[in-house]
């Protein structure tokens, strides 16, 4: 079992179904109707989907500067069971994002009661991740990337890769694919 304290989250393919609003962007946006959520099977997109990789890059730009029309949504489960973290201990997320903004704000727009609970750090490198995390005292991670799982791994972080199409191959992780599966890992103090 492990302390809420202990954990801290990844916010793209984690917390935020990012994935699904690069589809609904493609979809509105460029006319791209071909590219169902299964196809995305690589972590960089440019090497697994049928797409000019300007149009992913623009897309992926939109994304991280906030400038989309659909929602972003979060992954099924994840409100909830994060708000159940969060009355046991702060939250901590740690991505890989280039700048916090607008990030930030769409965590607190979807854990408003939250907020003074929840610290994020956008460290604009994937390396950067295991750093912020020892010198937080976290001893469990939650990612999609599973390149990071392997990274954090060798830095001592026990790695727990959130299942998704682009993280199917061979490895020796603790592995969920739902906010249920997460919960029943968390061990939360008695009411």
């Amino acid at each position: 079992m492990i302390a809420p304290g202990d954990i801290a989250f990844d916010l793209d393919g984690v917390f935020a179904n990012t994935m699904d609003l690069f589809l609904e962007i493609a979809r509105s946006d460029y006319g791209i109707n071909h590219i169902r959520y299964e196809d995305i099977n690589q972590y960089f997109l440019e090497e697994c989907l049928d797409i000019d990789p300007e149009v992913v890059r623009v897309i992926i730009n939109r994304i991280l500067e906030g400038d989309f029309e659909p929602e972003l949504r979060p992954v099924d489960g994840a409100v909830e069971v994060l708000s159940e973290i969060a009355e046991a201990a702060p939250l901590l997320f740690v991505t890989a994002r280039p700048k916090l903004l607008p990030a930030k704000a769409w965590v607190e727009k979807k854990l408003p009661r939250q907020a003074p609970q929840i610290e994020m750090i956008a460290t604009g490198t994937f390396e950067g991740k295991a750093d912020v995390l020892k010198a937080r005292g976290i001893r469990y991670f939650v990612d999609d990337y599973l390149d990071i799982c392997f990274m954090l791994h060798e830095q001592g972080i026990i790695p727990i890769l959130f299942r998704q199409p682009w993280n199917r191959f061979a490895h020796p992780f603790r592995e969920v694919g739902t906010w249920a599966e997460i919960r029943a890992l968390i061990d939360f103090p008695a009411t």
